[in-house]
């Protein structure tokens, strides 16, 4: 009534609000006839309720009136409510024979009694018992508020550490790429080392030796393997065997007559498959040669003793070396360098054979020293990979959207639930929504998080307060969840509002498999004004409760 309650301060004359052309005496003003054409000149009667209950018209609209402006610039019949709050009510509602407590408490709507009803005036207590109501909701209003202070307090916390985080794995990978490097150098400097060794057999004898030994071994290997192709080959031709003789059968005991399109294409494909020339299954001398290479005493008349075996002193490589014993020591030193550089050279053009270890004879392509240093990199390098990794998360995490002041960082994979009829609902927070079944059973992702975002609202706030009422809210946007059969990937949209305590309200399925969740919490509340972001500010407070 504030909006238009200085239209009738006036003592000399009233002006109607939609129609400033028109004048009224002040002895016309709820007279109980309507004088104005916006009927604000009866603002306590119904004489004007048979016009449209619209908004007054906009400032250009009165500038243009002609007089017969048929819009009422009235929301209603103002009921003065001594004792509890002012209100309107519809003029339809006037003198209807009801009363209409919960808007007009003290009866004035129905000063005309008709079918003898009388409306008494309880504005007393309903306006005692709702500032009992109102006190609550100021009280949880506060207790949310402090819950929410404590929140943001926490996330802030937890901001922090991943900031203090993030500087101390900078320094972290700094100091492993330097253990890196460092050990790169040291392997490079090993297997070069290595490389220059001269290659000798377990104890004494030639390289020809390490060859012949390594030949032996590899032509086992081919042996094994050509035996174990040979059985598949013969298992593979019974089976083709099999089923050509099923298609045969199939062909000859096929009714013909039978118009099935895919039986007569499989019946020619048979018969073109049967006309072809498939060569013949076997080789029996092919197979007879099979037979002797694949005997485990069959090495094609290599005699593997004479090279597994030597009586020479030395290796053929060791009388290089030599001419070291007549030199003096620095000459001796310089030529030994230039032999092992020349050495590498070699190995690095292919022209002779990388050394084996020789440590235990084994056929390794490496020596334990270079095995060594490679693990040495190897466990480096996984460190530094994983710092990069924390380092890439803990970046993402701290410019990820976690509503003003950061709120839902403090309750990130916190989780609760409700029972609605045969399931159990929870809410995972910037995780996901799940539906779960009291009979057992799988749980089905509803949706995983997504984003967060502005939804408005529109809705008649409960009794309990437990409800979303109207106005704009932060919402939780959640996709991809598990497919819903003949329809798709299920989705949830958890919208919120300000409550004392974290609490799922309501759930309901307003599409197949799309649902919207009702949540209160107290990281929702002073969230009406502007659109949450990272570090954002706060919205203009309301009670919701």
């Amino acid at each position: 009534m504030t909006s238009v309650a200085k239209f009738y301060k006036s003592s000399e004359r009233f002006t109607c609000i939609s129609n400033p052309s028109v004048h009224l005496s002040p002895s016309q003003i709820n007279d109980d006839y309507c004088d104005c054409p916006d009927g604000s000149d009866e603002p306590g009667t119904s004489a004007c309720s048979y016009l449209s209950p619209l908004s007054p018209p906009s400032p250009a609209d009165v500038a243009n009136d002609d007089g017969n402006n048929a819009t009422i610039a009235l929301p209603g019949f103002y009921c003065k409510n001594k004792g509890h709050q002012p209100g309107y009510i519809p003029f339809t509602n006037v003198n209807d024979g009801i009363c209409d407590y919960e808007l007009c408490c003290d009866g004035s709507d129905e000063w005309e009694g008709v079918g003898g009803t009388k409306c008494e005036d309880r504005c007393k207590e309903i306006g005692a018992e709702y500032r009992k109501h109102d006190e609550q909701r100021q009280k949880a209003l506060g207790a949310a508020n402090k819950k929410r202070r404590e929140l943001v307090t926490e996330s802030a916390r937890l901001r922090k550490e991943v900031e203090d985080r993030i500087q101390s794995l900078g320094t972290q990978i700094q100091g492993a790429e330097l253990k890196v490097s460092s050990l790169e150098t040291e392997l490079a400097d090993i297997e070069r080392k290595e490389k220059g060794r001269v290659v000798k057999g377990p104890g004494k004898g030639s390289g020809f030796t390490v060859l012949a030994g390594l030949a032996k071994e590899r032509i086992g290997e081919l042996r094994d393997s050509l035996v174990r192709v040979r059985q598949e080959r013969d298992s593979s031709r019974e089976r083709v065997k099999e089923l050509e003789v099923i298609l045969a059968t199939f062909k000859d005991e096929y009714n013909p007559n039978f118009n099935d399109e895919g039986v007569k294409r499989a019946v020619r494909s048979w018969e073109e498959y049967a006309a072809r020339d498939k060569g013949s299954d076997g080789d029996v001398a092919h197979d007879r040669d099979l037979d002797e290479i694949t005997k485990a005493d069959a090495d094609n008349g290599i005699q593997w003793e004479e090279w597994e075996s030597t009586t020479e002193e030395e290796s053929d490589t060791d009388v290089l070396y030599k001419i070291e014993e007549y030199l003096p020591a620095p000459l001796r030193k310089w030529v030994d360098h230039k032999l092992r550089d020349l050495r590498v050279l070699l190995i690095e053009n292919g022209i002779l054979a990388a050394p084996k270890n020789a440590a235990d004879g084994s056929n390794a392509s490496e020596s334990k020293a270079v095995a060594s240093a490679r693990d040495r990199l190897n466990a480096a390098q996984t460190e530094l990979d994983n710092a990069r990794n924390d380092l890439t998360t803990h970046r993402d995490d701290l410019t990820a959207d976690y509503g003003p002041s950061d709120v839902f960082r403090a309750l990130k994979g916190q989780c609760i639930s409700t029972d609605s009829g045969e399931y159990t609902y929870e809410l995972c927070w910037l995780t996901g929504t799940t539906q779960k079944s009291k009979k057992g059973g799988a749980h089905t992702g509803m949706g995983n998080f997504i984003r967060l975002e502005r939804v408005t609202v529109d809705e008649d706030l409960p009794p309990d307060g437990k409800g979303l009422g109207s106005g704009d809210r932060i919402a939780l946007r959640h996709e991809n969840g598990q497919h819903c059969w003949n329809g798709p990937n299920r989705s949830t949209l958890v919208v919120m509002a300000c409550a004392d305590k974290d609490e799922i309200w309501k759930i309901v399925e307003e599409e197949k498999c799309v649902y919207r969740m009702e949540v209160g919490t107290p990281a929702a509340c002073g969230m009406e004004g502007g659109a949450g972001g990272n570090g954002g500010g706060e919205g203009k407070g309301r009670d919701e409760l």
